[in-house]
């Protein structure tokens, strides 16, 4: 989704792993010697509850039996889906007057049965905050540091004292210059230091973050994933591509909203991938500084004099300070809208018809059931096996 702005730890949260101890199967082979003797043998035969494609899972256990790791017992993971939902209004405003009945969650297209419902109290938000530092955005860096320390602020706040923001900067290489912290006055001074230089690697920034910091940020059934990423959406060198970079945000379970940084009156190709970047992971696409300037600036229509030196808008309101002040706002109002849409997510959890750990790609689709709404969320996950 394209949005145009500047106008207007707990275990509850629902993503469980259960596991059910059941006793072993047991088969007993008849020795052919003459000194017969019955020898236990224990198989480990995997049964599903539903029938799946191969192509979805080419080595199931049914194939080639395996023995388990408790003698005495077998472990059956069975996983219940966490996933985080905004639902929002023609305005674009949070809608959340919303029960159960009003969702339909499907998985691989097949309708699943929502095993819990609610919309608060929320799990903690895990959020990384990463910041475009190449030498293209040197002029917008500015008010991207003010906008950027002013959501630090709001989202960790009184009752989101819970979540947690690291910072990573980009241009041909990603840095991380503060770690999760809850503490905004940290974040403040960190964001406060940055400098812009260098080239861009936009899908290395993405891989990295999700990599590094989002698979490791504790498990997702106890902490709803998030990146927010200032840039201009284009990408000069890295070395992971864009699928790749999708790929490991669907891996970390990590939705991504997008600021564009490219100013009005500028024609800007990396837009595109801003949107998709967003769309392909559950979040939204901003662009909050295409927003024509307030009438009080002029004609409201401006030339290439009224710009200034380039068509970024450097040197307009350079004397009074007015545009400049209209794009912080409208910079602040676009992560101010993502502030508002995690404050009031719904949390819907399932248990997956297919229940089989094997390492595919499930897609998730959630309805609702109200017209004139639009939905977002989490678009999918990687049925792998915990850990042990």
């Amino acid at each position: 989704m394209r949005i145009n702005c500047g106008g207007e730890d707990s275990k509850e949260s629902a993503y469980h792993r259960i596991v059910v101890e059941s006793p072993s199967w047991h088969a007993f082979v008849l020795a052919l010697t003459l000194c017969a003797a019955l020898t236990p043998t224990l198989f480990l035969q995997g049964q599903d509850s539903t029938s799946s494609p191969a192509a979805t899972s080419p080595t199931l256990a049914t194939t080639h039996p395996a023995a388990p790791d408790n003698k005495n017992s077998i472990k059956v993971h069975v996983e219940v889906v966490n996933v985080p939902v905004t639902v929002l209004d023609k305005r674009g405003l949070p809608v959340i007057n919303l029960t159960q009945k009003d969702f339909e969650v499907f998985e691989d297209g097949k309708r699943q049965t929502i095993s819990y419902f609610r919309r608060e109290p929320q799990p903690p938000l895990r959020i990384g905050l990463i910041l475009d530092t190449s030498n293209s955005a040197r002029r917008q860096l500015s008010f991207e540091k003010d906008a950027a320390s002013e959501f630090a602020f709001n989202m960790l706040r009184g009752q989101n004292s819970k979540n947690r923001i690291f910072v990573q900067t980009f241009d041909e290489t990603s840095s991380i210059i503060q770690d999760f912290t809850n503490d905004p006055d940290t974040l403040n001074e960190k964001i406060r230091g940055l400098k812009a230089g260098g080239g861009k690697s936009l899908y290395d920034a993405i891989w990295f973050a999700c990599r590094e910091k989002m698979l490791n940020a504790g498990p997702p059934e106890d902490t709803r994933r998030v990146l927010v990423l200032i840039s201009d959406g284009i990408d000069v060198q890295s070395q992971h591509s864009f699928d790749e970079a999708i790929s490991m945000a669907h891996r970390a379970e990590t939705l991504i909203y997008t600021i564009g940084n490219a100013a009005y009156g500028y024609s800007n190709p990396g837009d595109k991938t801003l949107v998709q970047i967003s769309e392909q992971t559950g979040g939204a696409a901003y662009f909050p500084l295409e927003k024509s300037p307030g009438a009080d600036l002029g004609t409201g229509y401006l030339s290439h004099g009224q710009i200034g030196e380039t068509s970024q808008n450097k040197g307009l309101g350079a004397e009074t300070g007015k545009f400049s002040a209209e794009r912080l706002i409208q910079l602040a109002d676009a992560l101010d809208a993502i502030n508002r849409e995690l404050d009031e997510q719904y949390s819907i959890g399932y248990r997956p018809s297919n229940a089989t750990l094997d390492g595919t790609y499930r897609a998730i689709k959630v309805v609702a059931l109200r017209r004139g709404v639009e939905v977002r969320n989490k678009v999918g996950y990687f049925a792998s096996a915990p850990q042990e």
